[in-house]
């Protein structure tokens, strides 16, 4: 027996005294009303009705039991709306502030198609990891090295002007002997003010004899790439940042720079979809290409990442 749609019946039909009343208040035929109260006092082995009469009055068990069935009905109600909003609370996710905004609005109506409410707050490296520590979001696409990544974006260098190769040799970019000579920086956005990255680039371009300012950390994308629209500095970027600024953009000959991210998270379901649902639909935001989800190296799947913000 259902107790509580049988009280729910019973509520009904006491506050319409009738039983005809109280199951189309209900919703339901009077048939079965009557045998849900049927089974509610076959249930408790006393009636809750007096029949003997045209009119449905409670007998005095009806009476006592009465209260009871309202307080059961009232909570049955409460936790059905309490599993609809929490149904409906969304996932808050950090992440990358470089995503374009469309690409972003698309992978929030991608998952509410999967019944995914998705809540995204744009950040930069550091502040996703903290945004993630603290709990003030239930997950975040953190940037992690690319042996431990989930989705990778090439890096290239982008210039206002085409370039004479199909690679980019940092040899090149070493200055002249006059002194009258520009040297060419390569800025490095926030996006990719971190370890992995800077790192590897700034010993390879120290080796290749470039002067330790040549390569350097911008304030912002937007100051990387006004500086390299209206100057000979270079960007270092994706392909897809390349064109939206609409600059050239080549691969570096070395070292072989790649974005990584992972999903940094609580729980094992919003890893799940955020990593096996949304995959595709996140590495598009990324630019990345939508190869075949998997789990970090060296990690169980559904662990969180811990790259390195700094």
């Amino acid at each position: 027996m259902d107790v509580v749609a049988a009280c729910r019946a019973f509520v009904a039909v006491s506050g319409h005294g009738s039983f005809t009343s109280g199951a189309a208040a209900a919703g339901i035929p009077q048939s079965v009303a009557s045998r849900r109260v049927a089974a509610l006092e076959e249930h408790f082995g006393a009636r809750l009705f007096d029949r003997s009469s045209r009119a449905v009055r409670l007998t005095s068990f009806g009476q006592d039991m009465l209260p009871s069935a309202r307080r059961l009905v009232d909570l049955a109600d409460a936790m059905r709306d309490d599993a609809e909003r929490a149904r409906l609370r969304p996932l808050r996710v950090a992440v990358p502030e470089i995503c374009p905004p469309r690409r972003l609005a698309d992978l929030v109506v991608a998952a509410r198609r999967q019944g995914i409410h998705l809540e995204v707050r744009p950040a930069g490296p550091s502040e996703r990891q903290r945004l993630c520590r603290t709990l003030e979001v239930g997950a975040g696409i953190v940037a992690v090295p690319e042996a431990t990544a989930a989705w990778r974006v090439p890096l290239g260098l982008a210039a206002r002007t085409p370039f004479p190769a199909p690679t980019v040799f940092l040899e090149t970019l070493r200055s002249g002997r006059a002194r009258t000579q520009a040297r060419r920086r390569i800025l490095i956005q926030p996006e990719d003010d971190v370890a992995h990255l800077r790192d590897p680039l700034t010993r390879v371009g120290q080796a290749a004899g470039l002067a330790p300012a040549q390569v350097t950390v911008a304030p912002s994308l937007v100051d990387a790439a006004a500086a390299a629209l209206g100057s000979p500095d270079l960007l270092l970027c994706s392909r897809q940042q390349a064109e939206e600024f609409d600059l050239h953009w080549r691969p570096l000959a070395g070292p072989r720079l790649l974005r990584g991210y992972d999903v940094a998270t609580g729980t094992r379901e919003d890893l799940d979809q955020l990593s096996t649902v949304l995959y595709a639909d996140i590495a598009h935001c990324l630019g990345a290409s939508a190869g075949d989800p998997r789990p970090a190296e060296g990690s169980p799947p559904g662990s969180p990442s811990t790259g390195d913000p700094t």
